[in-house]
């Protein structure tokens, strides 16, 4: 495995990327910076691109306007995602949200910009009718849907006295973002803290969402499934990667899937104890359909391990190029003094060596 600065500037903290693979061979990197995780009185979204896969990058440049806060319920950027539609364009997507422990319904904007140029040149924001917080890629589905999820924390309803548990809820638009239906639930119940849903589709056309549970017990990963593109989804079951943030799905080329994520330990100690290491996770598409953590496996390999007292890391993106290498964009602090971008370069016998027998 190789590891490349991808953006450092030791003046601002920069978090939360993804990463896109254009049609020409060129990859964009999305992310925030901001003052830091726990103080947004600054943030943008940031891009940066690199024509040698990833091995040098361009200086960062904006994407959105700064927003500047002065006063603690003003509107801050939060998590960018980037992906490339069928027809060779590219769409950055981000969150616009307001924290305010009075009001449940605080703004939790969803916005969309648009590249036909590879990224050279973009338009947006474009408002969305998305409500919720940390976005999936926009993906489009095999019936031709384009498909925009984000959740809402557990809060009470507007009469004073329901609760509302946790939400990951899914939009779609069947032409091509000029209207949209939902939202549609995809994962709630009431005693988990269901989140930052990574949605892919499968070769037969079902849909697996993979979610984070955010009680920070250290608890597994979930997974629910929608075989009518998106509309209903199964009860969660847990899948087998224990501590699971925010993790980022999809195919390789050799059919297996591939899970980005953060791995969160629980226990005590906040931040700097329990953000320390960020995984990749090998499973296969029976496992994605299992109907029970058993029947489900994964082969977990470490990426990245943050040095820093203050450690913070686990929310990416990934790309395969045709030859099969695998790049990854995460952040940490590490030896830095504020957060930056990394990529990392492993393919899949990183996980697993083909078998002498030559057997799957």
């Amino acid at each position: 495995m190789q590891k490349f600065i991808v953006s450092r500037d030791d003046a601002i903290y920069e978090a939360f990327p993804d990463v896109a693979l254009t049609r020409g061979g060129k990859l964009m990197c999305v992310f925030a910076e901001c003052t830091h995780h726990h103080n947004r009185d600054y943030t943008r979204i940031m891009l940066c691109e690199s024509s040698d896969l990833g091995r040098t990058w361009t200086p960062k440049r904006p994407l959105s306007e700064p927003l500047k806060r002065t006063q603690p319920t003003d509107p801050y950027w939060n998590c960018p995602r980037i992906s490339k539609l069928p027809d060779g364009r590219l769409v950055a997507v981000a969150d616009r949200i307001a924290r305010d422990e009075n009001n449940p319904n605080a703004e939790k904007s969803n916005w969309l910009w648009f590249s036909d140029d590879e990224g050279q040149s973009w338009r947006g924001p474009q408002s969305t009718p998305v409500v919720g917080i940390v976005p999936d890629q926009l993906i489009v589905s095999p019936d031709g849907h384009w498909l925009l999820g984000a959740h809402v924390a557990g809060h009470v309803a507007q009469d004073g006295k329901t609760k509302v548990p946790w939400q990951q809820r899914l939009w779609r638009s069947g032409d091509e973002g000029q209207t949209w239906d939902g939202p549609h639930i995809v994962a709630s119940e009431p005693n988990l803290k269901l989140c930052e849903g990574s949605m892919m589709a499968l070769p037969d056309g079902v849909l697996v969402c993979f979610l984070r549970e955010n009680s920070f017990r250290g608890d597994d990963a979930y997974k629910v499934i929608s075989r009518d593109d998106g509309r209903t989804w199964s009860r969660p079951v847990k899948f087998p990667l224990p501590g699971c943030h925010r993790p980022v799905a999809g195919i390789l080329q050799s059919g297996r899937v591939l899970i980005t994520h953060r791995f969160l330990q629980g226990g005590g100690g906040g931040m700097g104890w329990a953000t320390q290491n960020f995984f990749g996770a090998l499973t296969d598409v029976a496992s994605c359909l299992a109907t029970t953590r058993e029947a489900a496996h994964a082969r977990i390999l470490p990426i990245d391990f943050d040095r820093s007292p203050h450690s913070d890391t686990g929310y990416s993106g990934w790309v395969q190029f045709p030859d099969g290498e695998i790049y990854v964009v995460s952040y940490l602090l590490d030896d830095a003094s504020k957060a930056h971008i990394r990529g990392y370069s492993l393919r899949e016998n990183d996980f697993v060596l083909a078998d002498p027998e030559g057997k799957p």
